[in-house]
């Protein structure tokens, strides 16, 4: 057995069991992803996929096995490399990070600048999507560290730890009627019309529970991914908007009201996550800690071995 078998049995689960789509994404040929599957099989004497003729229809029982002895084997492979590449040019290389839209507008400037003025050799490859792709391009190795408010506990692959809190806050022309109200109400903001975020993003699902907590039936004017767009629309006059603080914490708007929504909305905590598992480069610490005071060399390195998950922000 090889590792070229446990890369193809690897990706034929990830292309569900789509060959085709394996030797493409291996740029190898897909009879060639065949036959080394079967050569695994009979060396180990089992079945790891069960066919339908010559196509792959299910992993089996003990395919599940071996390919979970397989993420392991090619896991420590990857923090082999990872090893030899730290060693070998202690202070460079690229560091990999997935994140969501807001939080790589208004959130990672500053640690990604003070990063590189520690490490200028360490290139900085950002990867930006909806929460659960960040957490797939951690799953994938195309990350070595996501960012998120949404989605990435949900993942037992996943060591998170919470990095910040924040809140969301409304934002308003200046003339609108609820600018001058001092005690805003959640009936007051469902009887407008709301730009805010699409429901996948920012904390967008602590907004839609406070209003169905109160069963209001906010009407949605737009669904945005960017809090500079949701702005943009208020300004024009589409409706009012929720966005995450972060966006006029930094980027202060003199055009518009700005009010906290945390006593109604409640608060959100942004996360950090690595692949369980995976060797982390000294530079990939110092980030972490850039992002937080909390987030020290030893507590990551503690919960990456599945002692600590979690603490209290």
């Amino acid at each position: 057995m090889n590792l070229h078998q446990f890369r193809f049995v690897q990706e034929a689960a990830r292309r569900n069991l789509n060959l085709t789509e394996t030797a493409k994404a291996l740029h190898t040929s897909q009879p060639g992803v065949s036959k080394a599957i079967i050569e695994l099989e009979e060396e180990l004497g089992i079945e790891i996929f069960a066919r339908h003729g010559k196509r792959l229809k299910r992993i089996t029982e003990p395919g599940q096995h071996v390919l979970q002895s397989i993420e392991v084997i090619l896991r420590e492979v990857g923090n082999l490399r990872k090893i030899g590449d730290q060693y070998s040019a202690q202070d460079s290389g690229t560091l990999s990070i997935a994140t969501t839209h807001t939080q790589a507008r208004y959130v990672l400037p500053m640690p990604v600048a003070k990063l590189r003025e520690k490490y200028p050799l360490v290139n900085i490859s950002l990867h930006q999507g909806a929460p659960d792709q960040v957490a797939q391009m951690l799953l994938q190795d195309v990350a070595e560290i996501g960012m998120a408010t949404e989605s990435l506990s949900a993942y037992q692959e996943l060591v998170t730890l919470p990095c910040y809190e924040w809140q969301h806050v409304l934002v308003l022309p200046l003339e609108h009627p609820l600018a001058s109200k001092e005690n805003l109400s959640l009936e007051d903001i469902a009887a407008e019309s709301l730009v805010t975020y699409h429901p996948s993003f920012t904390g967008r699902g602590r907004i839609d529970q406070a209003f169905a907590a109160k069963k209001l039936h906010p009407r949605i004017a737009l669904e945005a991914i960017d809090s500079d767009v949701i702005k943009t629309y208020v300004r024009l006059g589409l409706g009012i908007g929720i966005v995450a603080e972060m966006a006029v914490k930094d980027d202060p708007v003199h055009d518009l009201v700005v009010r906290p929504l945390g006593q109604l909305l409640g608060m959100n905590v942004a996360r950090v996550a690595f692949k369980r598992g995976a060797y982390l480069r000294d530079f990939v610490y110092h980030f972490a800690q850039l992002l937080s005071e909390r987030l020290t060399a030893p507590l990551i390195a503690k919960a990456m071995t599945g002692h600590v998950n979690d603490y209290e922000l």
